[in-house]
């Protein structure tokens, strides 16, 4: 079979052929501990001193203001954790705000949350109903105990940007650091980090390896900055563990490609991201999730109503992307980003996040959208939503209709039967619902037939879910299921 055609690049980026021939081969070196004052160790120190200042590039920083860690995950938490610790120990009397936005990624969302539970005043925003923060929001929760403000620069989800130059310089005016997450921008976006206290971006979201960020840590920031890991000296007394050299090379090389790429690879994200909306924009009951105008070149989300998400999604084998919640699709939790933005639970599941790459082509951009148009299509002609289907009756002949269930339960079903005689002669059924409530359906449609309608043997709720392998937890929809059957009366 063909391997499904990737626009999860949000999610992460396959390496780069280049970078990963470059880490085999400094693998191959067999270089010593960059700690050591021996050859071995200082020809791992240059390779890391270089890739520091290809890292530093990418973002326009100084290499000396580059402290690597293990992803942006730590990168975010050493940001939050380590100037809240700083200011304890400086102030440990005062009070300690920090400022975040409801749709921050969850290594940003979770240490503030941490952090509150420890005392500290925590201010979460609201983004407008497009995924943006006003500057004058911000501005108004500002205060003289605000000891940092954390911000992503795109959404993982949505791929909305905020206007960092109008954010920081609200920052500046009251004194306060901003901490940018970075992980969708860099690489993809021009960055500067003036007027940034700290910024975090990571390599395996631009071509490079997996288990490697970096955390850029302004000058006049570093003393109000505590460490996390303590126990080497490593990186200027800001993270210590022995530097794992292969991976820095690997990020280095990484940034010095995305940083050449970035003029057109942006253009030709844009183009593809365009080609890929207008492809489905006319779809009825589509949405765009996000901005309009202000959104990274190469994440787009849409919203799909009128249909299931988890059946939306398990019907498309051909494309691997993100729905639900983009950072655990696994999760039948609607994405608290999307709802944050107004969707309801059904809309915010009933979403796909679409990321290009720069593997991506054209020809992949057409097969996602023909693939999601017909599933889309096939769930939407299915739905209770419609008018119930037409048989070919005679004259001795009835109609029987069954509903229960709704959309807002993630679970609604009209079974309709042709009955004559006192037996049913064809039945259909008409589901909005995931693929085993659909599956469970078809089954019980096909055991109706001959049988008398006065009293229909089609078996059990259990049954249909241990036939159709349903996990236990969508036995309640098999009762709706069930409920359907029971309302089945003549028109």
């Amino acid at each position: 079979m063909n391997a499904p055609v990737y626009l999860d690049h949000a999610a992460t980026t396959p390496v780069d052929p280049r970078v990963a021939a470059y880490m085999a081969e400094v693998l191959a070196r067999g270089l010593g501990n960059p700690a050591a004052n021996h050859a071995a160790g200082r020809a791992a120190l240059a390779l890391i001193e270089e890739a520091r200042a290809d890292v530093a590039a990418l973002v326009g920083a100084d290499p000396r203001n580059i402290v690597f860690t293990s992803g942006a995950t730590e990168a975010n938490n050493l940001a939050i954790e380590g100037t809240l610790r700083a200011a304890r120990q400086r102030l440990p009397r005062a009070a300690h705000q920090v400022v975040t936005l409801s749709t921050e990624h969850k290594s940003v969302l979770e240490p503030v949350r941490l952090a509150a539970r420890r005392g500290v005043l925590t201010t979460i925003l609201q983004p407008d109903h497009q995924g943006r923060l006003a500057p004058e929001a911000l501005a108004a929760t500002l205060t003289a105990d605000t000891r940092l403000v954390t911000l992503l620069h795109v959404n993982n989800e949505t791929g909305v940007a905020q206007d960092l130059a109008a954010l920081s310089e609200v920052c500046a005016a009251r004194k306060v650091p901003l901490h940018v997450d970075a992980c969708q921008s860099a690489g993809k976006l021009p960055l500067d980090v003036a007027g940034l206290a700290m910024l975090s971006f990571t390599a395996h979201k631009l071509g490079g390896p997996q288990g490697i960020g970096a955390l850029y840590v302004a000058p006049d920031h570093r003393g109000y900055l505590a460490p996390m890991l303590v126990g080497g000296g490593q990186e200027r007394g800001m993270r210590a563990g022995t530097l794992a050299t292969h991976q820095i090379a690997g990020f280095g090389m990484a940034c010095r490609l995305a940083r050449a790429a970035l003029p057109e690879m942006a253009r030709r994200m844009v183009a593809l991201r365009e080609r890929l909306w207008r492809g489905l924009a006319d779809l009825p009951g589509v949405q765009l999730n996000g901005h309009p105008l202000r959104h990274a070149p190469h994440i787009l989300n849409v919203g799909f109503s009128g249909v299931e998400g988890e059946s939306l999604f398990r019907g498309l084998p051909g494309l691997a992307l993100s729905t639900g919640s983009a950072c655990n699709s696994a999760s039948a939790e609607p994405s608290y980003v999307l709802r944050a933005l107004g969707r309801d639970t059904q809309q915010a599941q009933a979403s796909l996040r679409f990321s290009l790459g720069a593997t991506t082509t054209e020809a992949e951009v057409e097969a996602a959208i023909a693939q999601v148009r017909a599933q889309y299509l096939r769930l939407r002609q299915m739905s209770p939503a419609r008018p119930p289907p037409e048989f070919a009756i005679g004259a001795c002949g009835l109609r029987y209709l069954g509903e229960a269930g709704a959309e807002r339960l993630g679970a609604w079903v009209r079974l309709a039967a042709h009955v004559e005689g006192g037996f049913v002669k064809a039945a259909s059924a008409q589901v909005y619902g995931c693929p085993e409530t659909v599956a469970a359906c078809r089954l019980v449609c096909s055991r109706l037939v001959d049988q008398p309608v006065a009293d229909l043997a089609v078996g059990s709720p259990e049954q249909w879910r241990t036939i159709v392998e349903a996990p236990v937890e969508k036995l309640g929809r098999m009762l709706i299921i069930e409920d359907a059957l029971g309302a089945l009366r003549p028109e």
